[in-house]
């Protein structure tokens, strides 16, 4: 595997596909998309500050785009735009976080690191204020947790831990705001 240069993202697609990109190359982008509507110094500014968020503070490497222009959408709102993502306020509708990959992000340290990241990835889910918040690939995720090849009665223990370590993770945040948990 390549290895990522250290001022890079890598944003997901929506068909899976990744593309690595620098805070310099997102704000060239929104820039010349915004056709002179929004101060390009600013503009460069809120979008590297948003980067610098999900690379530095979160410590993520890879991000969808829903997600970026989200955050993005936020910060120019404080910033006293009104400034709508199109698809991303559609996305917000639904949140999607994979429980595969966080299980391999967390792979060398097995549960000890994977349950405070799944906390962690669930606030920032909800941060987004979704209706519906999913969290998909939970049986893979189970079984390179329990590291089995096939399904057992401890990948089944692990799976409904991870439930109900959702559940209460959900119950106990004040960002909740009925939103739906659908875990599969």
């Amino acid at each position: 595997m390549i290895l990522l240069h250290s001022d890079c993202l890598l944003f997901q697609l929506k068909n899976g596909e990744s593309i690595p990109c620098s805070a310099n190359m997102i704000s060239v982008e929104i820039v010349g998309e915004s056709n002179g509507l929004l101060d390009p110094e600013m503009l460069r500014h809120a979008a590297a500050s948003v980067f610098h968020y999900f690379k530095f503070e979160l410590e993520r490497e890879a991000v969808t785009i829903g997600e970026f222009s989200g955050a993005l959408e936020k910060v120019l709102g404080h910033l006293g735009y009104t400034i709508h993502a199109g698809a991303a306020a559609r996305a917000r509708e639904i949140s999607e976080a994979d429980l595969g990959l966080l299980a391999r992000e967390s792979s060398d340290s097995l549960e000890l690191f994977f349950f405070p990241r799944l906390r962690d990835e669930l606030r920032l889910r909800l941060r987004q204020s979704p209706r519906v918040l999913r969290f998909r690939g939970l049986r893979g995720c189970a079984k390179q947790l329990a590291g089995a090849r096939r399904w057992s009665a401890r990948c089944e223990l692990i799976q409904d831990q991870i439930v109900e370590y959702l559940r209460g993770c959900l119950t106990a945040e004040p960002e909740q705001h009925k939103c739906a948990l659908v875990v599969e």
